[in-house]
């Protein structure tokens, strides 16, 4: 019998590297570069991402069921999986990131290495946006992972 401490540790290691898998090496140019932008195309973008996100975390979750005998409960998988893709496509869709960074007090770390405006002169991933929306995701994943780990 698994414990619910050792469903969390195993549902939490399998959403982070499913996260940085699908962060960083599923998502597609397009979808990184129209993700945030407004109206249709930039929904349909944040969208499919996320859509392709979630099912390489549930990919994830099942290996190491597979692998380590971890029960999965579809109900409490559903819901984490749920709260990840919510949450993630909240923070990707960019301006309800930069408005919550806003309203706590955190809208200059928001904007830390971000390049000026009329200019390209910081095309990198060292922007306070990048660590606050990193850090969001991880957050999550780790609510998610209670979620699923709680109902073994």
């Amino acid at each position: 019998m698994t414990s619910n401490v050792a469903a969390f540790a195993a549902a939490f290691a399998a959403l982070y590297a499913a996260h940085q898998v699908a962060d960083h090496w599923v998502q597609t140019q397009h979808q990184a570069d129209h993700k945030g932008q407004p109206g249709h195309q930039g929904r349909i973008a944040c969208l499919t991402h996320v859509l392709t996100y979630t099912l390489t975390g549930l990919i994830a979750l099942v290996a190491v069921a597979a692998v380590t005998g971890l029960p999965l409960h579809s109900v409490p998988v559903g819901i984490g999986l749920t709260i990840s893709a919510v949450t993630h496509y909240i923070a990707d869709r960019r301006t309800p990131l930069r408005r919550i960074a806003d309203a706590l007090g955190s809208g200059v770390f928001y904007r830390l290495g971000a390049p000026r405006p009329g200019r390209d002169d910081n095309p990198s991933l060292g922007t306070g946006a990048y660590a606050l929306d990193q850090s969001w995701h991880v957050f999550f994943l780790f609510v998610a992972a209670l979620v699923i780990g709680g109902g073994a």
